[in-house]
This record gives structure tokens, C-alpha cells and sequence, in this order.
């Protein structure tokens, strides 16, 4: 197994990081087991006090999320991988376990709802203090990190405009301040982008997206080196209960074979729509990485190997006009979900960013008339169609 580390991501993904049982199995075996036996009572001890590696409980451990973690860490390049029950565990058990009363936390504003209510609300519960900045603007990045900050909470490209942020410039500046980098990386996915290369410090996933792909099941995933891992992140997960079902982790394992396979298919779909959206006269704006209309294309071309399956774009008419555009769908599902093969759509505003002041969504370009837009594997002339028949929906209005 020592040579595999040197396989492309695509081979990775299917041969990398197998521990088969006596049973030589094929697939990956999936052990949904509470807990573990001991040879004798020295054998627990000895593990308790961390004087030899066994499994104890799947709180901790299991076999099939830890073969889950180290294939996440091979696709990424990481030292260590800890898997968590939600993307949203992940994103809170990435922040905590750095912070203590009277830090300071550094975000760019434009975050996932969650995530933004995190570092609006229940941070500065806990006498921390939450500063959101525009961050796309380095400007403001220079003068927020100016002061000491424990923690930069980033997402690029952000839910659900996909703006672009400059990961390297913003590393530098967290570790000039003494923070620690953190950079949500579900849009770009860890085939398109890896923020560890570009000086972060810890990388977030929602296993629920893109690498299960399919609907099925929840998940997170934090990764970054192994001593940032061990001294934080591992014991807070382990001790409040923030664990990976094993079953989980087994469907993740399965996703994983085939994400280059469905990531390029869905990105190509994507581009395709991007075009075909932008050069409607119903709508006001499309926000893709792929399309040179960008606000952050030439940054997004040197961070990202590819665009996202991610498109944001804008009708003409407000909320009767995206509502009359979603509801006119026939193929296309409303869903708050993304990444999955399916195509769906959310209306932001009401939706996923709906606890976001109408001041901050309206800094961070989420109109009323914003849809999200996350592409799966149709055939591309179908989504047209049926883009086709939103279209025609509005064209009624008028």
C-alpha cells in the first residue's frame, strides 16, 4: 500500500487508504459497533492512558470512519482528518476549541446562515468578540487583523453569491494577527481547491454535499496538521459527542469513487447553464467562477483547477419574479440542499440566509430576485428547457 500515495486523486479515491479484514472483502467493511474488546484489563488500561493505539468506543473511533478520514486526508494532502456528525459540527468544532472569553474572531461576511449566526450570536454569548468584514476587500482584512485575532472564518467561493477570496493574503495576515486560519471549502470542493496549500490552517467540509452527492446522509469533516488536530480539534469532538456514524462514513467512502466523476460532469452542466442564464434579458447578473464576467475570475483561476457546480444569478423583478422563475420548474427541484446529482434551487433571502439582517444580505448582494443555483447530472439540454420554461414564466408577468 506504501506506493498508492502517489496515485491521482481518481485512483485515490478508489484504491487509497484500504484496510481489508480476513475476509479480504472488496468494498470496505462497514463495522456499526458501539465498542471494543480488550484482551484483559492491562490491555484497557494501557489504551486509556494512550500507552497503545485500540480501538475503545465509536464516540472516539471506528474503523470505518477512520478509513474515511485518511482517504479525506490523502484527496486533500493533509496530515490528519477528524470527521464530525454535521458540515455544520465540523464548522463549530473548528472555531471552539481555539477560543476562550475575550478573543477575537475575524469573518469574511459572506457565510453559510449558520455559520454567520454562529459568530453574530452565539460567540459574543460566550464573551467573544465576532467582527464580519468585506472579504473580498484585502483593505479590510488589513485593518480587522491589524490587532491580535484567534480565529479567521472564511468560505470561498461563499454560499450563495460565490465570491472569491484571496486564501494566501489572508493566511499571511491570521498569522501575522497570531490566528488561526479556517476556510469552509464545500463549493469548490477538495478536487477543485486546496486552502491548505495556500497557508490555511484548517479546512471544513459538508461530507453531505458533494461527497456524498446523492441525498443520502450528513457528515463533516475538519482537516489540517496532526499536532493542530491532536491538541484541539480531537478532544472537544470526542468529548461532547460530535462523532460520525459509522454507516455514514461507509456511504462517504462509496461517494468518494465516483466524485471526479460526477464533479466534472456537474461542473461542465453548470458552465453550460452560466452562458445560457447569462445572456437572458430576464436576468440581472450571473455569478459563476467559470464565466470571465466575474467580479473574482483571474483570483479564482489561480486558486481552483476548475469552476464550481455553484451558480448564483439574479432575476429582474424581486421575489415574485424568482418565486414565478422557481415555481415554473419542472425538472429543476426547490431544495436548500447542493452538490447532490440532482439539480436544485433555493431562493436565499427566504431561505438558507433568511436569519441574515436585510442590511448584511444587501452588503453581500443577496436581492430579493437571488437564486442559488446548484447544478447536478441532467443532460444539459434538458436544464435548459427547462431554464427555458422560468424564463417564460416571467416573460408572462410583463
Amino acid at each position: 500500500m506504501t506506493k498508492k500515495q502517489h496515485y491521482r486523486p481518481a485512483t485515490q479515491l478508489i484504491h487509497g487508504e484500504v484496510e481489508r479484514t480476513l475476509f479480504a472483502e472488496t468494498s470496505e467493511a462497514l463495522f456499526l459497533t458501539s465498542g471494543f474488546v480488550y484482551e484483559n484489563a492491562e490491555q484497557a488500561e494501557r489504551t486509556f492512558k494512550g500507552e497503545e493505539t485500540h480501538y475503545q468506543y465509536s464516540r472516539f473511533n471506528n474503523p470505518t470512519t477512520k478509513a474515511l478520514e485518511n482517504r479525506l486526508a490523502a484527496l486533500e494532502q493533509a496530515e490528519a482528518c477528524v470527521t464530525t456528525s454535521t458540515g455544520m459540527s465540523a464548522i463549530f468544532a473548528s472555531l471552539l476549541p481555539l477560543l476562550k472569553s475575550g478573543d477575537r474572531v475575524v469573518a469574511s461576511l459572506a457565510l453559510f446562515g449558520s455559520s454567520y449566526w454562529i459568530v453574530q450570536n452565539l460567540l459574543p454569548q460566550m464573551g467573544i468578540e465576532g467582527i464580519f468584514i468585506d472579504g473580498t476587500d484585502l483593505q479590510q482584512w488589513q485593518e480587522a487583523l491589524s490587532k491580535p485575532t484567534k480565529a479567521v472564518l472564511i468560505e470561498t467561493p461563499s454560499n450563495p453569491m460565490l465570491d472569491i477570496l484571496d486564501i494566501q493574503a489572508i493566511a499571511d495576515l491570521t498569522h501575522k494577527a497570531g490566528g488561526t486560519l479556517i476556510v469552509d471549502n464545500v463549493f469548490a470542493t477538495p478536487l477543485y481547491q486546496k486552502p491548505l496549500q495556500f497557508g490555511a490552517d484548517l479546512v471544513t467540509y459538508s461530507c453531505t454535499k458533494h461527497i456524498d452527492g446523492q441525498g443520502r446522509v450528513l457528515g463533516g469533516a475538519i482537516l489540517g496538521s496532526k499536532k493542530l488536530l491532536d491538541d484541539h480539534i480531537v478532544p472537544f469532538t470526542r468529548n461532547t459527542g460530535l462523532s460520525l456514524s459509522p454507516f455514514n462514513a461507509w456511504v462517504f467512502l462509496k461517494g468518494l469513487e465516483t466524485l471526479p466523476v460526477r464533479i466534472e460532469k456537474m461542473t461542465n452542466n453548470a458552465l453550460h447553464c452560466a452562458k445560457f442564464l447569462e445572456k437572458s434579458s430576464y436576468i440581472k447578473r450571473v455569478l459563476y467562477p467559470g464565466l470571465k464576467s466575474h467580479p473574482q475570475y483571474t483570483l479564482g483561476q489561480k486558486q481552483m483547477s476548475a469552476p464550481s457546480t455553484m451558480i448564483a444569478f439574479e432575476v429582474k423583478g424581486g421575489k415574485k419574479a424568482a418565486f414565478t422563475f422557481m415555481n415554473a420548474l419542472k425538472l429543476i427541484l426547490i431544495s436548500n440542499n447542493l452538490g447532490d446529482s440532482r439539480c436544485m434551487m433555493t431562493h436565499p433571502a427566504t431561505t438558507t440566509h433568511m436569519k441574515v439582517s436585510q442590511e448584511d444580505r444587501l452588503r453581500l448582494g443577496i436581492t430579493d430576485g437571488s437564486i442559488r443555483f446548484s447544478v447536478g447530472l441532467e443532460d444539459p439540454q434538458d436544464l435548459i428547457e427547462d431554464l427555458q420554461c422560468g424564463l417564460d414564466a416571467i416573460a408572462a408577468l410583463t
